[in-house]
């Protein structure tokens, strides 16, 4: 009886962040149209490029935790969109990157052909270049709507470390040395802290960054830092037992590529018992915000339950 009870507990979890990831997207997607450059815009091929993998699909969940974040702090969640819009440019651009025949030669993404399959190295990899800048120019022009200038450069110096040689970028360097054994597999932990985790970390805190919170920051750090985590030992399970079909591209590449992950290094089970065990921590983290914490919550847990 416990055990369904705790089945009925999990869906209806599931089924509301997945309502609010909905939402999220759909205002996310929406900003995101209106700030891009059209596509008929030249250089039209470049362009078209970036709107062809931003629209790819995907969860949003990295803008989406933004808002998320913002609305825990007590601010408008349309007034921080630029932010989460900002982030979604960033995630893209690593991901188009991440495609490349000189990192992870993957041809399939969100369900459809990557973006240098569809146009070419080069256009690809000046379509990241392009996410990357349009990110910041997106904050900054939306400074005036988003807080104190202080707090804003927080905001920003915040996601520049998060996307740099101490996070996403030297994360990526560290996972290609993982592939040709030049980096100890116990090191898989600080592989995901730095390629996956610190993007996550800078999500969760744009709320506090920008409402001035202090202790609001010391939470929701502690809390980005298991979730980021979380995510990323999920992503490695779904590799494994996942279905392609539900996650958009090819399973079992890590394996084939001889990537460091979670279960490769402490087998399949224990990997899903750490990722609880990061989600659990993360939750634990949110107890100091009360009530206003709920919502980051139960996305930590959808997190580890969620199929794609």
């Amino acid at each position: 009886m416990a055990a369904a009870g705790g089945d009925r507990e999990v869906g209806l979890i599931g089924s509301r962040v997945e309502a609010f990831l909905e939402r999220a997207g759909q205002q996310v997607d929406a900003a995101l149209d209106r700030l891009l450059p059209p596509a008929d815009q030249e250089p039209r091929l470049l362009h078209e490029a970036v709107r062809y993998s931003v629209f790819a699909g995907g969860k949003r969940f990295r803008p989406a935790l933004v808002l998320a974040s913002a609305q825990a702090c007590g601010l408008d969640a349309d007034a921080v969109l630029p932010v989460a819009c900002a982030v979604e440019a960033v995630h893209t651009y690593s991901l188009i990157h991440d495609d490349l025949p000189s990192m992870d030669n993957a041809d399939w993404r969100r369900g459809r052909p990557t973006c240098h399959v569809r146009y070419g190295e080069a256009i690809a990899i000046l379509a990241g270049d392009a996410l990357h800048d349009m990110a910041f120019q997106w904050i900054l022009a939306a400074s005036d709507r988003l807080g104190p200038p202080d707090r804003v450069l927080r905001v920003v110096l915040d996601l520049a470390v998060a996307l740099g040689t101490q996070g996403m970028v030297g994360g990526q360097v560290l996972d290609l040395l993982a592939e040709r054994g030049q980096v100890p597999a116990d090191w898989v932990p600080e592989i995901h802290r730095r390629k996956t985790g610190c993007l996550i970390r800078a999500c969760a805190r744009v709320g506090p960054l920008l409402s001035g919170g202090e202790e609001d920051l010391v939470c929701l750090t502690a809390y980005g830092e298991h979730l980021g985590l979380a995510f990323q030992i999920t992503d490695d399970v779904l590799d494994v037992v996942g279905e392609a079909q539900k996650l958009g591209k090819r399973t079992g590449a890590d394996e084939a590529s001889s990537k460091a992950t979670y279960p490769k290094v402490f087998g399949l089970e224990r990997s899903r018992q750490m990722a609880r065990e990061e989600a659990e921590a993360a939750v634990a983290a949110l107890r100091p915000l009360g009530p206003r914490g709920e919502l980051l919550a139960e996305l930590a847990r959808f997190v580890v339950e969620r199929e794609r």
